[in-house]
């Protein structure tokens, strides 16, 4: 196992974390057992959100009785000091904990910080000071916020979307996190579904000294796959590089993340699937993205506004109308 310092927390942890968005979509009793097969097979940091359903829920009931054995990193949307205090004592009581290890600011379009009208670092401060979070810390997909925050001296940890089809932008937030002693932790490291070889993407992220990757996980057989990496770190070879390097040339670029920052669309566009459905396409088995549901859904499109809501909610800039229009035409020749 490889362990690494998170950040100047002084917390050490298995550098393979367990993300825990996915977990929605299981029973209680399926979550429950993936979650300890986790812990048992070494992950120790496990991430969720308040935003995430159920999932504190559920991680809270497997791991009930055996709190101090892992490392909880929870988060709030909350855009007042009042939110995020209510957010904070309901994560508690679902999460059947009296504290959490690293509370995240979940993806603020600002960079909270002591004394600002919204309250929210101040109000984080307080629960530091109660012992109801230990770390405060901060979750993003906006590169100026991000490099706010790590200038800032005021988080122990960025979170942000990084895998190794990221460019020098992402590279860079890294490198300011290791200067700045703050950790690193990674969403997002199989680029929302577009990599499909979870030991090429964890071989990169050995690579990464400081860098701590969420896994999401749904089903056994990825977890297996990670809990392999956990056992034995996989080195980086002729092969993995090659699958790295195949895939940087087809995806890298304009594509999108589906990370949905740019929903709701006032036709009811499903933007963060159908504005890379070319891409799933080629990644993935093509029959479900064939399916009848998905015709209905890629001729939406045909009714957009071109209002450029969505192009100027993106987090990555990207003209999200030329997007949509490009898969659109693109989809139609697969059938």
């Amino acid at each position: 196992m490889t362990k690494i310092q998170l950040g100047s927390t002084g917390i050490t942890i298995e550098k393979n974390g367990f993300g825990c968005l996915p977990i929605q979509r299981l029973t209680k009793e399926e979550a429950a057992r993936l979650l300890r097969k986790a812990l048992d097979g070494g992950m120790n940091y496990f991430d969720t959100a308040r935003a995430y359903s159920d999932s504190e829920e559920k991680l809270g009931y497997a791991f009930k009785g055996i709190r101090d054995r892992l490392v909880i990193a929870t988060k709030t949307m909350a855009q007042t000091a009042e939110g995020m205090r209510k957010d904070l004592e309901t994560s508690l009581k679902t999460l059947g904990t009296d504290y959490i290890d690293v509370y995240q600011f979940h993806n603020p379009a600002f960079c909270p910080k002591p004394g600002g009208e919204d309250g929210l670092y101040d109000a984080a401060l307080e629960a530091k000071k109660q012992g109801k979070i230990r770390h405060i810390a901060i979750t993003n997909h906006r590169l100026a916020v991000a490099r706010e925050a790590i200038d800032s001296g005021l988080y122990a940890l960025l979170q942000f979307p990084y895998s190794y089809l990221s460019g020098p932008q992402e590279q860079e937030l890294v490198e300011m996190c290791e200067r700045a002693g703050m950790g690193f932790v990674a969403m997002k490291g199989m680029a929302g579904g577009l990599l499909r070889d979870g030991t090429a993407a964890a071989a990169f992220m050995a690579q990464q000294p400081i860098v701590v990757p969420i896994w999401g996980v749904q089903h056994e057989w990825e977890l297996d796959q990670f809990l392999a990496c956990v056992k034995q770190t996989p080195a980086m070879t002729a092969e993995y590089q090659a699958v790295i390097e195949r895939d940087r040339a087809e995806l890298c670029g304009d594509f999108c993340r589906g990370c949905g920052y740019c929903m709701p669309c006032p036709v009811g566009i499903e933007i963060n699937s159908c504005a890379r459905m070319s891409l799933m396409l080629r990644r993935a088995p093509a029959a479900g993205w064939l399916s009848e549901r998905w015709q209905g859904e890629m001729k939406k499109i045909e009714d957009c506004l071109h209002c450029g809501q969505c192009a100027a909610k993106c987090p990555y800039g990207l003209d999200t109308p030329r997007l949509l229009q490009d898969n659109y035409r693109d989809y139609w020749t697969h059938l």
